[in-house]
């Protein structure tokens, strides 16, 4: 065994250095050579420059006295302006380039190590960290969800009024088309913004960071519950956690861009897994939680309901065992179960499955009703959330179906969206529950319908943005994923990265942006695979540092 690179660093350590410390830097320093440690340096600095690129570039304020008192307003017009794009979009590079290296290692294609659960952990950390303190990034929701919570701060009702009615410095920055649409967020986050503006007042800086603060719990959760589902739905741990957390579309967006989607879906992964964990009661808590943070993610519920019923079949079918050892075997429900079929364990399964989802119904009702008390609100949310109709862009089928109406009849896109919207309302409902009842068989087909159950609600709702892939994402990521599939997901989630302007504006209206979105894409995905899918470097060099030639493996 070379011992050389291991006792190196300790040798420049001064004289009585504790042992911990020795075997801790030296930690550090093997990590800070290997090829995740260099991804994880290269994430660093790419988050660094879209922080420091926000500042000019990003979703800024209107007017921002911290930038006029330090002399900087100048990087938001102007050459200061396009100096601060390049920053941005180099950075967002960087964190893709780096994400795809850490990814090839994880997933076995780097030809070096391997990296562990804690190390892509510590990278989250690393490559955040810069993002913690940027302007909001890629999104301007950071300041509804500041003007909601002083609404509620204020005596208004967030359900029934929008941030028009308490005019101030963090209505001057909300985007316009949300300034009159009531709160589309559950009580608890309600409760959170009223808390934030309560302590930092109307500072838009203040109450930005406070956000992301807010924000690192889910993302805790998300660092635990991605890689425990994995258990349950057989994937791998640390391909889980590269894919669904490390991906530059969850942290920029998610962290970088200030949006509540990192609370809900930590607190649905979680609530996923305890229940997966037999923890039925306490895993619907946490889910009803998230939905009191979000609506979207109470569509996970009645999947849990089939969990919860074949965990009760298999407790009675152990106990019955456990009572006539003589009658033990596998019986045709082990076999092949069904969690609405009838068995000699549970001969009313309708009685069975309205006992459980009534509990869980009570359960959930108990937390809402709980939160919505807290907070003095109502149940105007139910409404509120028509106000995501304002959105209008490619990423969303009906919108696509209306642009091609048009493009073959003289009708204009307002009158047939709303037409097409209809459409694929219905045609979502009853996808829904022909997906619920199809995917009731066991824990992972459940799990697996709640992932396409989130895809169809993207795809057939009347909007969406790039951020809303994390719901699904995060699910679909404890499952065993070949290469090619993991290639995909790659190609997907940097063209949805890179499809938005850094201010927030849709970049998808623009033929050039879109097309090099879409070479970045491809480009990403095929690096997955290989070092150098557009033959950039030379023989030379691939021999000098021991890389096989660029080929696509058969």
């Amino acid at each position: 065994m070379d011992t050389t690179r291991t006792l190196e660093p300790q040798r420049h350590l001064p004289t009585g250095t504790d042992p911990g410390v020795r075997s801790w830097l030296r930690t550090a320093g093997d990590f800070a050579r290997s090829p995740e440690g260099h991804a994880a340096v290269m994430g660093f600095f790419g988050a660094a420059m879209i922080t420091f690129g926000g500042f000019g570039a990003g979703a800024v304020r209107k007017r921002d006295p911290l930038l006029e008192a330090l002399h900087l307003s100048w990087l938001r017009f102007g050459h200061g302006y396009a100096l601060s794009t390049i920053l941005i979009w180099a950075g967002v590079l960087m964190m893709i380039t780096a994400w795809v290296r850490l990814g090839r290692t994880t997933i076995g294609k780097g030809g070096g190590g391997t990296v562990t659960l804690n190390e892509l952990r510590a990278i989250v950390g690393i490559w955040i960290t810069p993002l913690l303190f940027a302007a909001p990034m890629f999104s301007r929701d950071a300041y509804s969800y500041l003007a909601q919570g002083a609404l509620l701060r204020d005596g208004f009702d967030p359900y029934q009024v929008g941030p028009v009615a308490n005019p101030g410095v963090l209505l001057e920055n909300v985007s316009p088309v949300w300034t009159t649409t009531t709160a589309p967020y559950g009580p608890v986050f309600l409760l959170m913004g009223r808390a934030i503006t309560m302590i930092t007042g109307d500072s838009v800086i203040g109450g930005t960071i406070a956000l992301r603060f807010a924000m690192l719990p889910g993302l805790a959760l998300m660092m635990w519950a991605v890689p425990y589902l994995t258990k349950h739905l057989g994937g791998k741990p640390t391909v889980a956690l590269w894919l669904a957390v490390l991906n530059p579309l969850v942290l920029i967006h998610l962290i970088g861009g200030v949006h509540n989607e990192m609370l809900m879906v930590g607190l649905m992964c979680a609530g996923i897994a305890l229940v997966l964990e037999r923890h039925h009661v306490a895993g619907i808590v946490v889910v009803a939680i998230g939905v009191a943070i979000k609506a979207t993610a109470g569509v996970a519920l009645p999947f849990l309901v089939w969990i919860w019923i074949l965990h009760e079949k298999e407790r009675r079918a152990a106990q019955r065992a456990a009572e006539h050892p003589e009658a033990a075997g596998v019986s045709e429900d082990q076999k092949h179960p069904d969690a609405a079929r009838a068995t000699a364990d549970m001969p009313h399964p309708l009685f069975t499955f309205a006992k459980i989802a009534g509990l869980g119904v009570s359960v959930f009702a108990l937390v809402f009703l709980a939160a919505s008390a807290i907070a003095g609100v109502g149940f105007g949310w139910v409404t509120a959330l028509q106000g995501s109709n304002k959105i209008i862009n490619w990423l969303s089928l009906p919108t696509i179906l209306a642009h091609m109406v048009t493009w073959v009849t003289p009708l204009r896109l307002d009158p047939v969206l709303s037409v097409t919207r209809e459409l694929c309302k219905f045609a979502l409902v009853a996808l829904l529950v022909a997906i619920w009842w199809r995917f009731r068989h066991s824990e992972r087909e459940a799990v697996l319908g709640i992932v396409i159950a989130f895809v169809a609600i993207v795809l057939l709702s009347p909007a969406a943005l790039p951020w809303y892939y994390s719901w699904p994402l995060a699910l679909a990521a404890g499952f065993a994923l070949s290469t090619v599939t993991l290639q995909w997901l790659v190609g997907i989630c940097t063209w949805l990265m890179l499809v938005f302007q850094p201010d927030g504006s849709i970049g998808l209206y623009n033929f050039w942006h879109v097309a090099l979105a879409t070479f970045a894409a491809v480009v990403a995905a095929l690096s997955l695979r290989v070092v150098d899918p557009l033959h950039l470097r030379s023989a030379s060099a691939r021999a000098a540092t021991k890389e096989p030639a660029p080929t696509l493996p058969a």
